[in-house]
């Protein structure tokens, strides 16, 4: 089955994916693939499949903002994938969690569209806690700063007449914020697909806390590789875990 909107074949798609913004992200993702081949670049929608020690996997960008991303996760489910990692960036809301440092999402607040579309207000948008203990995991066995909590999931990129309500979501216990895992977490638990996600600071959303935002700093791109190798191993020992032959370490 062609999916009209990524441009690729359910047949084609294995069911563990790793999703991210980017579609320069998704090359460099699947160049750490085995086998690593491109079946598709349509709109802001960029997919790979290879395997990664053994796992095969699809990498898939989904571009900026809930809507376009539900898309992407919606077609990708529907193609069979059932196991779903974000990988990606958000600003945060505390000083103790400084650009560099890795936040695991394990639910997000939803002040997006998309999902007040989809899913009654009261309705929770929660990660899946096996990817989420996986993915905790296998960023804690790597050097820096990892935390593990909310994140915010929001539309709005820059203030307009209405300010985003930063202080609030942070007063809430919220870490940072972002633009699609809202979107991703709903879906998943509608659909009856497991998600999880996992995000690189780069700047502070709390503007008490905001210097000039530059997301391109050498601190954020290597927060960016160790969130992918988090990804990456967290697919791993989740196969594993599905096919009964997991081992106690999170590398092998």
């Amino acid at each position: 089955m062609l999916l009209p909107i990524l441009q690729i074949h359910s047949e084609d798609i294995p069911p563990y994916a790793v999703v991210c913004g980017d579609p320069f992200r998704a090359e460099k993702i699947a160049g750490k693939l085995t086998g690593a081949r491109e079946l598709a670049f349509s709109r802001e929608y960029r997919t790979f499949v290879g395997e990664y020690e053994g796992v095969s996997l699809a990498v898939v960008s989904h571009g900026v903002g809930c809507p376009g991303a539900a898309v992407c996760f919606e077609e990708l489910i529907r193609a069979g994938v059932t196991t779903l990692i974000r990988v990606g960036t958000a600003g945060s809301y505390t000083a103790d969690v400084p650009a560099g440092s890795l936040v695991v999402s394990t639910a997000a607040i939803r002040t997006d569209g998309l999902t007040r579309q989809l899913v009654p207000d009261g309705f929770p948008a929660v990660a899946d806690h096996e990817v989420t203990h996986a993915l905790y995991s296998a960023a804690t066995a790597m050097q820096g700063v990892v935390r593990k909590g909310m994140t915010v999931t929001v539309d709005a990129f820059f203030n307009g007449v209405e300010e985003i309500p930063h202080k609030k979501f942070k007063q809430a216990g919220a870490l940072g914020a972002e633009m699609e895992i809202a979107a991703l977490f709903v879906i998943s638990s509608l659909r009856g697909a497991r998600a999880g996600a996992i995000v690189a600071i780069d700047g502070f959303a709390d503007q008490d806390l905001a210097a000039e935002y530059d997301p391109h700093t050498n601190v954020v791109s290597d927060a960016v590789e160790r969130e992918i190798e988090a990804a990456l191993k967290a697919m791993v020992t989740l196969a594993q875990q599905d096919t009964g032959t997991e081992t106690n370490d999170i590398h092998s």
